[in-house]
């Protein structure tokens, strides 16, 4: 396995497009999906090339581990969450990324899953602000 060095991670595109940055943990980019539907964090590890946790170093999963436990517990305490919804599926963006999904009964789509259902809807910039911030305190805390 190559070596993954950080000053090569290069963010994938799609993921920088679709998502604002919300914090560099110690593994992570954490970013804040731009679909205003469902408060939807994003972890991307600074690797470069590695598409499956499973290529990560043994210490880098536990990292990864730790990371989005954190964010999750982060995300619930914060939005009220019924459920918190955890995935790396990576079949469209390759790059290795963990979603960290808030779910509400009655939701746009709930019980069903986020992927593919209707539009995504734009944050108004306060709203999204206003909860960037409460992650950030939440995540320093």
């Amino acid at each position: 396995m190559e070596e993954c060095l950080l000053d090569e991670f290069k963010l994938d595109r799609r993921l920088e497009s679709d998502s604002d940055r919300v914090i560099q943990t110690g593994l992570c980019d954490l970013r804040l999906s731009k679909d205003a539907r469902w408060p939807w964090l994003i972890l991307v590890p600074r690797r470069t090339g590695i598409s499956e946790v499973f290529e990560l170093t043994p210490l880098d999963q536990v990292l990864l581990t730790f990371e989005t436990e954190m964010v999750a517990s982060a995300l619930k305490k914060i939005t009220g969450a019924t459920k918190i919804n955890i995935g790396a599926l990576g079949n469209i963006v390759r790059q290795l990324h963990v979603h960290v999904i808030a779910r509400f009964e009655g939701d746009a789509n709930w019980p069903n899953p986020v992927w593919g259902f209707g539009k995504a809807e734009p944050y108004a910039a306060d709203k999204r602000d206003d909860l960037i911030k409460k992650l950030r305190e939440a995540l320093s805390s």
